[in-house]
């Protein structure tokens, strides 16, 4: 069996490289070209001390030197004495140009344009070969005629060659006039990733994502992936808009809660001549119960003006989520994760 280890650098780039049972980590990046800081091999010097996100792994023998006990404690590793026992996520303290590395280059072929609404635009892609990513990360798609990119969150499951997407539909945006009057099946398009921290992390707490708009695609990407590697613990999803024609995919919604075994979602719209059962902003219709008194990992994506609010609601119940990930979008793409 070979393990995926996911390396992420300092500067937001990704590479997963593949590493046999009995390999070291610093091995396995070698093989693959990138150099991952390293000097003694032997556990004494510390240089190449990584932060090990998820994942198991077993150490080998180092010196204290190198690593303190509270800093193993805490999932930091030395990748010379690091073998897995399971995928892996290991944050590198460098930039991926430091460590000799670039981001994937790849391509595929249009396979599906949908319109889901007056606001919205779903595509898919068939990859030359299946893509690794972490549930959640994007890339950079080269909008075709141009030499421009603009950023898109994975909506479907890693490791497959089919690969969606879920756009806004922006009026006279580059990216969305293509889609809209130039695109056809069999189109060939060249992406760049993945990219990204705003990544689901292990389920091992009750988790709350909260979408606004097409911020709903990354969730996609994790609920797919967790349909497959089911968890224990609850999972609940706030999905705003800010009209009726900005809602879409809760047929996939529906599914994902009747595959799910502890799966629930709820949507809610902005304006107030909608109609909708829930109006108003997703924290209208949260409590502090959502929070689970802290132990509840927190995901949000949407524009800057929902991830602060969400801040300043979190702020308000008075209750710290165990964890906060969030990624910001703008008109332009472009996004801005921790």
């Amino acid at each position: 069996m070979t393990y995926n280890i996911a390396l992420q650098f300092e500067d937001g780039v990704s590479r997963i490289i593949p590493c046999e049972p009995n390999e070291l980590v610093a091995d396995a990046a070698y093989r693959a070209k990138i150099n991952i800081p390293l000097d003694c091999r032997d556990g004494a010097c510390g240089t190449c001390k990584c932060h090990c996100e998820s994942g198991s792994f077993t150490m080998g023998d180092y010196i204290e030197d190198a690593l303190a006990d509270d800093e193993a404690a805490n999932g930091y590793v030395l990748t010379c004495q690091m073998k897995p026992t399971s995928d892996c996520v290991v944050r590198v303290p460098a930039s991926s140009a430091a460590c000799k590395t670039e981001v994937g280059a790849h391509g595929g072929k249009l396979t599906k344009i949908e319109r889901d609404s007056a606001t919205t635009v779903s595509f898919a892609l068939q990859a030359e070969r299946p893509l690794a990513f972490l549930p959640g990360q994007y890339v950079n798609l080269m909008v075709p005629g141009s030499k421009q990119t603009r950023s898109y969150s994975f909506s479907s499951a890693p490791n497959s060659s089919e690969l969606a997407f879920l756009i806004r539909d922006v009026p006279d945006g580059l990216m969305s006039t293509y889609m809209r009057k130039q695109a056809q099946p069999e189109d060939f398009m060249m992406f760049t990733g993945p990219y990204g921290s705003f990544y689901l992390r292990p389920a091992v707490r009750p988790i709350l994502m909260l979408a606004g708009g097409t911020g709903l695609a990354p969730f996609l990407s994790m609920l797919h992936w967790l349909k497959d590697n089911p968890t224990d613990h609850p999972i609940r999803l706030a999905y705003g808009v800010n009209t009726n024609d900005d809602l879409v995919e809760l047929e996939t919604l529906c599914a994902l809660k009747a595959s799910l075994p502890d799966f629930d979602f709820f949507s809610c719209v902005v304006d107030q001549a909608s109609g909708h059962p829930k109006q108003g902003y997703v924290t209208n219709h949260l409590s502090g119960d959502d929070l689970h008194e802290g132990n509840v990992d927190v995901y949000v994506c949407g524009p800057p003006p929902m991830v602060e609010g969400v801040r300043k609601w979190m702020s308000g119940v008075g209750v710290t989520p165990k964890s906060f990930h969030f990624e910001k979008f703008s008109s332009a793409n472009e996004a801005v994760a921790a």
